[in-house]
């Protein structure tokens, strides 16, 4: 049950957030080895001066966290990352430099829905 929160100095149109949740989406349950019914995805736009990085060269920043259940091992979780990215980059001309995406993993009892509690990943 992930919750995939990307924050970004992108101001993307209707159309842009709509393909970028559904593109996250595909990504996940393609790399992560899950269903859709369960990703959740939420896009938060922000003022170039909310948001920054050390290593920013001009242009947007986006930086992708990622809470998902733990267990999945790091090939996994690279493979959605680099995917993530590259859809940032080529969709969006994020510079690979203004990019992050970090993971933070939890029991799957911590991860709810109204119908359901999330329990541990197996492959």
């Amino acid at each position: 049950m992930p919750l995939l929160s990307l924050d970004t100095t992108y101001e993307p149109t209707p159309a842009e957030r709509r393909d970028c949740t559904e593109t996250l989406t595909d990504a996940y349950t393609e790399e992560m080895q899950t269903t859709a019914g369960h990703v959740a995805v939420v896009v938060r736009s922000h003022p170039p001066d909310a948001m920054a990085i050390g290593r920013a060269v001009d242009g947007p920043l986006a930086f992708l966290n990622a809470d998902i259940r733990e267990g999945r091992p790091f090939e996994l979780k690279r493979s959605f990352a680099l995917r993530a990215m590259e859809y940032l980059t080529d969709a969006w001309d994020i510079p690979e430099p203004n990019l992050k995406v970090a993971f933070t993993e939890h029991p799957g009892e911590q991860l709810m829905g109204v119908d359901r509690v999330g329990g541990e990943w197996s492959p």
